[in-house]
């Protein structure tokens, strides 16, 4: 007898781009060039990026995470995560005598900068994120007053700034495209002053992979996100399939999968958060194929050829990685 559960799947469309961003890319090789160019242990404050494969892989070689720089000893090396921190984490780890290497996205430290830059010119800001997220207490910890978090429409309506003629607006940058729209579009209507970024704060790996899934989702019959929990522009993806339509499931690895999530669903679509290696798709493409997947289609979508510079002190170790685009498919 066959195995019904091999008839599941028929087929498996790729999300082009999905996966890692060049921000990702970059802080997980300035922990792997810490470690071969100083040796273990090297530490980093929070998860380096949201993904539980990558961070599990550099504890495997060396790094330890850490939440509380009290729990880094003396003369260590510390690495900042992707996400960004406060200026107040900077003066502690500063004091502490650490030797530091921030692996802030640099499109979360143009945030950062315009923060600053416009506070010196008596603006208070309005940030579009959600609450408890690092990389936005990292933001709004680069200010001691005059920032105020906005996670929905309600809360534009309750906020209170004391000069609506000098204000200012910026985003997380893994938000909801559409939702992030809305929220600014009630804070337009409230402050039609406002002040807003000359370029999108959402980044370009956010947007990119937020339109891949929208072209995608009407194609398939039920979406898998390849991402963890804690993963911003993951849970985003799942939720904007969804919000389509079509049935959206977010993995951390292939043993996450669900069969019955394919009954009567032959036709998968496959994403994966900035933060998720393509080694965990391409495991779960392998999984689907167990499933009964035969063809493996790639989408077309924006090639992405961003590419960040390290920091100063970490070259010369003869590691590099590939380009975030340069990937092979299952």
């Amino acid at each position: 007898m066959s195995n019904p559960a091999s008839h599941r799947v028929d087929d498996v469309l790729l999300a082009e781009p999905r996966g890692f961003c060049a921000g990702v890319d970059r802080a997980i090789e300035i922990v792997e060039r810490a470690l071969a160019q100083f040796g273990a242990p090297i530490y980093v404050r929070h998860e380096i990026v949201h993904n539980t494969y990558v961070v599990n892989d550099l504890k495997a070689k060396g790094a330890i995470f850490i939440e509380d720089l009290a729990e880094v000893p003396p003369g260590a090396t510390l690495i900042f995560s992707a996400h960004g921190v406060s200026q107040e984490v900077r003066r502690e780890a500063d004091a502490r005598g650490f030797s530091v290497f921030d692996a802030t996205c640099p499109l979360v430290t143009k945030v950062h900068v315009e923060v600053a830059k416009l506070r010196r010119e008596g603006y208070e800001f309005l940030m579009i994120g959600h609450k408890g997220h690092p990389e936005v207490e990292g933001t709004m910890g680069q200010l001691h007053d005059g920032i105020y978090l906005v996670e929905d429409e309600a809360d534009v309506a309750r906020v209170q700034v004391s000069d609506p003629s000098k204000l200012a607006v910026v985003t997380q940058t893994t938000l909801s495209v559409d939702d992030a729209a809305a929220i600014l579009e009630a804070i337009k209507v409230r402050f039609p002053q406002v002040r807003e970024p000359k370029q999108q704060d959402i980044c370009y790996a956010t947007q990119n992979r937020q339109d891949a899934v929208k072209i995608m989702a009407p194609q398939v019959d039920v979406v898998i996100v390849v991402g963890s929990p804690t993963s911003s522009n993951s849970n985003r993806l799942r939720e904007l399939a969804e919000r389509l339509g079509t049935p959206a499931y977010m993995v951390d690895c292939p043993e996450d999968l669900h069969e019955a999530w394919f009954d009567g669903r032959p036709r998968v679509g496959l994403t994966a958060g900035a933060s998720a290696p393509d080694v965990l798709v391409q495991q779960v493409i392998a999984r689907l194929r167990a499933l009964g997947a035969v063809a493996v289609r790639r989408m077309q979508g924006v090639e992405e050829h961003v590419r960040f510079p390290l920091p100063k002190g970490l070259g010369g170790t003869g590691l590099d990685r590939p380009l975030p685009t340069e990937r092979s498919e299952g």
